[in-house]
């Protein structure tokens, strides 16, 4: 008898749990920035950070799995954005300090791994269908 598949919900993925306390860190950084901060910076930040989840979201909704993936590429990009770009920009100009550095960028890692393994996941799941 054929196993039945158990669905996830999106708030369950643990790939979606660490995107989004990336963006709680993230939206706690970003209150704290003056308004030129957030004008130049802060606003594409916070925008590619929130980024890393909702293309997870959006990605998860789709059927087909090339379809799916690409949303999880573009969550992989918005990832590298806002932790290998503008967190080392906001860090660089002192806007944030070592200790904000360096949670945001660990989680920013298991992100990245755990992004990186749900791509692997889906692709080896078509190829033994």
């Amino acid at each position: 008898m054929a196993e039945k598949k158990r669905y996830i919900q999106l708030k369950d993925l643990e790939v979606y749990k660490h995107a989004r306390e990336l963006s709680r860190l993230g939206w706690e950084m970003y209150k704290s920035f003056d308004w030129q901060t957030k004008k130049v910076i802060g606003d594409q930040f916070i925008t590619a950070t929130d980024s890393v989840g909702a293309n997870i979201a959006e990605g998860y909704s789709r059927y087909h799995y090339l379809d799916r993936i690409k949303f999880f590429y573009n969550s992989r990009g918005s990832l590298a954005e806002a932790a290998d770009h503008w967190l080392a920009i906001l860090h660089e100009r002192g806007k944030i300090d070592d200790k904000q550095h360096e949670a945001f960028a660990l989680i920013a890692s298991r992100v990245s791994l755990k992004l990186q393994n749900f791509i692997n996941a889906i692709y080896k799941t078509k190829n033994s269908e």
